[in-house]
């Protein structure tokens, strides 16, 4: 049988495995980009082919990030590595207030790597982009030998237009100004090591990674200019966002223990596993700082769209030469929030 009918049969996705042909740029590396890639991912300018795609210009500032994912496990309850590098990247540009507009996407596959998981992860980022219409434009696949990878590495940069007149940033936060949270936290990062230590809980407990983008749109409509800066508190959680933010703002953060949302059985994990949640990443959930005076109608229009439906004042920035980020537990009592020296959980995104 010649190497070209060998390669004319379809790929083997119920018992088949990347091997080291898979990206060495033959036909081999032609085919599994194809079935596998192409037809998960598809759109007008992926099919085109090309090494790069050629866009239009937006009008407006552009936004731009890039980011890397090494989760472990791939797969988890309320998600994979598929799209969390999605979610993530998108959520990075989301953060200046900017609309997404296109992702780029690299995978690093380790050879033998089922293909049945690949396709399901492929599958998944498709399935993520276009809910979150932001498609994947072009990419890359590389093929590294047995050991020099853990299954499947992802690198996504996503693009963006941010509109004139708004500049969100990390130096912007004022004394004064409200601090809000969209949601609950330390679900992703509860979720991930439930998984990786086989843990069962009597309720299962998800991850929150979601696209943001909706969200930060309506935000931006209720209270445009009046929003000082909006975080993604991923790896290192509330408490490293936050020291990340006085940090560059020169401010202080007091924010009330009883104001911040945590599911019950997230507190109880945290407690069993001795994590603190506010040091717990998270994947779909957002701070903002916003002006004091415009703090509830903030809150109305987060609680309005259907991931902010458990937003929250939490907090302010004060004045503070030191910079501490000051939590006032449910018992009266203060403590300082520090971020940690490493990382709680690695291999959280």
């Amino acid at each position: 049988m010649t190497t070209t009918k060998l390669y004319r049969r379809k790929l083997d996705l119920a018992h088949g495995r990347v091997d080291l042909s898979h990206g060495a740029g033959g036909r081999a590396m032609a085919q599994l980009i194809s079935e596998i890639f192409k037809a998960a991912l598809s759109n007008d300018w992926l099919e085109q082919g090309n090494d790069q795609a050629v866009l239009p210009a937006p009008h407006g500032r552009l936004a731009m990030t890039t980011d890397a994912f090494v989760v472990s496990p791939l797969f988890f309850p309320g998600g994979d590595i598929g799209s969390l590098a999605v979610h993530g990247a998108v959520n990075d540009v989301a953060m200046s207030g900017a609309r997404p507009l296109y992702l780029s996407a690299s995978f690093i596959i380790e050879e033998g790597f089922p293909l049945a998981d690949l396709a399901r992860i492929a599958q998944s980022m498709g399935d993520a982009s276009r809910a979150a219409g932001v498609p994947v434009v072009t990419g890359d696949t590389k093929v590294v030998e047995r050991g020099k990878a853990d299954g499947v590495f992802i690198s996504t940069t996503a693009v963006g237009v941010a509109p004139e007149g708004l500049t969100l940033s990390g130096d912007r936060a004022r004394p004064g100004d409200a601090l809000l949270i969209s949601g609950s936290i330390g679900d992703h990062g509860v979720a991930i090591m439930s998984k990786r230590e086989n843990l069962e809980f009597d309720c299962e407990i998800t991850s929150d990674s979601a696209a943001l983008h909706g969200l930060v749109a309506d935000m931006v409509a209720a209270v445009g200019d009046a929003l000082r800066l909006m975080r993604d508190p991923t790896r290192g959680g509330v408490a490293a966002t936050l020291n990340e933010i006085a940090q560059q703002s020169g401010v202080g953060f007091r924010i009330e223990e009883t104001a911040i949302p945590v599911k019950p059985e997230v507190a109880a994990a945290c407690e069993l596993l001795g994590l603190d949640p506010l040091n717990v990443a998270n994947e779909g959930k957002l701070l903002a700082v916003v002006a004091p005076d415009r703090a509830e109608a903030l809150l109305a229009a987060m609680r309005a769209h259907p991931l902010g439906r458990d937003a929250a004042i939490i907090g302010a920035a004060v004045a503070d030469e030191r910079r501490f980020v000051q939590m006032t537990s449910s018992f009266g009592g203060s403590r300082i929030v520090d971020w940690l020296a490493g990382e709680q959980l690695p291999r959280i995104c």
